[in-house]
């Protein structure tokens, strides 16, 4: 039990690296080639929605927010 359990949990670390690794991808091909290059929609106009609805208006709150989460998973690995 304890080795599934193990297992999944690198599967799911698996799983968010590569998320991560997308985003990170989508975002300097939009940069590079402009809005739609890539994945058919704006990943920078979705991640400041994102980032907005964490945080409301200002979105300042949302980002503290989100780099919270991503020294989490810093921390995890």
């Amino acid at each position: 039990m304890k080795d599934m359990i193990s297992q999944l949990h690198e599967w799911i670390k698996l799983v968010s690296q590569v998320g991560i690794g997308l985003i990170a991808l989508g975002v300097i091909v939009e940069i590079v080639f402009g809005t739609g290059a890539i994945f058919g929609g704006s990943v920078i106009a979705n991640i400041t929605q994102i980032v907005n609805q964490i945080g409301g208006q200002n979105g300042f709150v949302g980002l503290i927010a989100i780099l919270l989460i991503l020294a989490i998973f810093q921390r995890s690995k």
